[in-house]
């Protein structure tokens, strides 16, 4: 048994990162210190004047763990991979974690490519980002590839020079097929070269490298040539049209500002790079109405960044907060230089700080104006349904379950919770089917409401012993929806009589198209008209229910599915299996490589290699 008040008095006066945790063992809150003695204890003494979320914390902390750091800054880095891992209840979190894509030079390789990429590795390779799209990344390689017919083949050119024919982009005009020789590494680099000045915003350079190489050609009457320098000047100028200026000051920038609505805080960031915007981003973070605008700064930058590939030479903020020296020296860590946060107070850069904030609170009351819509769209076909059921009152919480298997095969249960109309993911639940054995629907859906009843009975009689203090399966709902018929309501009754338990129970059944046609109540079908409010909620919730019980047995299934001959080679995990499947295509074109192909994969050293070699060669047939 922990007990509390014993464990703090052995509390180290050391730096270090706490972890709280309630009954049941979660992590529901993750905090650094420079003195773990101090800063844990704080939260056990008087509660006079502590805010109401933290008064709330400390009363369903059961237990806590501490790990020792040697320095400050190590707690720091800790502190935000744990709030990342564990992502705690009373935590500021990014709830919408973005993953930015990049554009990536593979200048290690003898014939560079320029592609699009998610995550940035130590490979040598030059990037350049990040772009807030898809669309942005793909608008810029398009332009790229139109200035500079470059290859975008992953042969492994130098080994496999004059081995195979030029591919379609060569026929097209683009790409200049260096895998037959047809220019020289020299002249290759030198579009390479150009490529990245363009990338690194050095447009201006770029334009007279280009206009000479156009007057050199026109002087020497190769008019073709000169032709083809002249759209790209023409090119390169549009593109520059488009960019707009916003800082003379030419260092990378990402700005933050931020925004406060009643219970929420909208975190804009805008990426500067060479004195252009090159995207923006927002992030809504909840729970937030008792923190100080300089906490929610600080938790942002240090979640924002720990996920981030690039860091910029500056940051700008709007007002100081604790840890900016700390986090300052984390970020130069990472980047490999200086980084400054800046808090201007004038001039240019005080200025981007107020456009910033600008955006942030017309973001935020965009995002206040559609939930206030959503949850009146919600509320009125609650309403509706309420109506077409006869029911007292409004179901404030709507509980839906669905069953999922292939053949009966890794059957399980999905339950799927909406509020007020609204799903509420957090209280979503899934259960492996344990007691049934083939496709039986009716049996699965039986043990799934049952075992739903039971664990929220269980928990309710803790809850009044005051032996549990957070509620998940004791808060019952008050319509309950099944996927499935008569037959499939009738044994979920069975089950709520057995508990004596009252709660209104209703199916939901499809037409032949796998479409929503009705509601069976009362041992009667209900059909609901296409375009009412009612009927969409309806759907709503029963195609959730249904994708949450699918994507649960894909995971199972897959899990299953992915043991293939690759796991009998030692040395070869889940990440270099994953890689091999994803450049090959299939086993066949793994035994077909050589080791030379093999090498080329990102993550197979020459070891690897020759074990997945030597293990094919040594197989009938290898």
């Amino acid at each position: 048994m922990f007990n509390i008040q014993e464990e703090l008095k052995k509390l180290p006066d050391k730096p270090g990162v706490y972890l709280m945790k309630d009954s049941r063992g979660q992590v529901i809150y993750v905090g650094k210190a420079i003195s773990l003695r101090k800063r844990v204890r704080q939260y056990f003494q008087s509660s006079k004047g502590k805010p109401e979320k933290v008064k709330t914390m400390v009363k369903n902390i059961e237990e806590f763990e501490y790990i020792i750091t040697d320095t400050e800054l190590e707690a720091l880095i800790l502190e935000a991979n744990l709030i990342k891992k564990h992502k705690p209840k009373y935590n500021v979190l990014l709830r919408d974690d973005k993953n930015y894509p990049y554009i990536k030079v593979t200048t290690k390789e003898e014939y560079p490519r320029v592609l699009k990429v998610r995550k940035i590795l130590k490979d040598k390779s030059k990037y350049f980002g990040p772009y807030i799209s898809n669309q942005a990344v793909n608008d810029t390689l398009e332009i790229i590839r139109t200035l500079y017919p470059i290859r975008t083949c992953k042969l492994n050119i130098g080994k496999e020079a004059n081995k195979n024919r030029p591919c379609l982009n060569y026929h097209i005009n683009r790409c200049l097929a260096p895998c037959q020789g047809n220019i020289d590494r020299e002249k290759y680099m030198e579009m390479v070269n150009e490529i990245i000045m363009f990338l690194n915003g050095k447009e201006d350079k770029l334009l007279d490298i280009i206009t000479d190489k156009m007057r050199t050609a026109s002087k020497n009457l190769d008019f073709e040539n000169a032709a083809k320098y002249r759209d790209q000047i023409n090119s390169i100028n549009h593109i520059l049209e488009k960019q707009k200026i916003i800082s003379t000051n030419m260092t990378d920038q990402d700005v933050i500002g931020m925004a406060r609505g009643i219970d929420e805080v909208c975190v804009q960031i805008f990426f500067i790079r060479t004195g252009k915007i090159i995207g923006r981003e927002h992030f809504i973070l909840t729970g937030t109405d008792e923190m100080h605008r300089e906490e929610v700064i600080s938790s942002f930058i240090k979640q924002f960044y720990l996920g981030s590939a690039y860091i910029p030479k500056e940051i700008l903020v709007e007002e100081e907060f604790e840890d900016l020296e700390i986090i300052s020296k984390w970020l130069s860590e990472r980047r490999g230089s200086k980084v400054f946060i800046k808090i201007p107070k004038r001039g240019e850069k005080n200025k981007l700080i107020d456009m910033v904030k600008r955006n942030a609170m017309q973001t935020l009351e965009q995002y206040s104006d559609r939930i206030k819509r959503k949850m009146k769209d919600s509320f009125e076909a609650v309403e509706e349904l309420a109506a077409i059921l006869m029911l007292e009152e409004n179901p404030k919480r709507i509980e839906a379950f669905d069953i999922s298997n292939i053949q009966g095969v890794e059957s399980v249960g999905s339950m799927v919770v909406f509020e007020n109309g609204m799903p509420k993911k957090s209280d979503y639940r899934r259960f492996k089917i344990k007691s049934i054995v083939g496709a039986n629907d009716y049996g699965s859906m039986e043990e799934v409401v049952y075992r739903r009843f039971s664990r929220g009975l269980e928990e309710k009689k803790l809850l009044q012993e005051n032996k549990l203090d957070i509620e998940s399966f004791s808060v019952f709902p008050d319509l309950l929806m099944i996927d499935g018929g008569k037959g499939q309501v009738n044994i979920v009754k069975k089950v709520l009589n057995k508990f004596d338990i009252n709660i209104p129970v209703c199916g939901l059944v499809k037409d032949d198209f796998h479409r929503t046609r009705g509601i069976i109540y009362d041992n009667k079908e209900i059909k609901l008209t296409n375009n009412s409010i009612s009927f969409k909620l309806v759907t709503r919730i029963q195609d959730e229910a249904h994708r949450f019980a699918i994507s649960y047995h894909r995971s199972l299934r897959d899990k299953k599915m992915f043991r293939s001959i690759l796991d009998d080679i030692k040395g070869i995990g889940e990440k270099r299996k994953k890689e091999l499947l994803k450049h090959f295509g299939s086993i066949e074109n793994i035994r077909k490589a050589s080791i030379d192909d093999l090498t080329s994969i990102e993550g197979m050293n020459k070891l690897s290699a020759e074990a997945v070699y030597s293990f094919f060669k040594s197989r009938k047939g290898g």
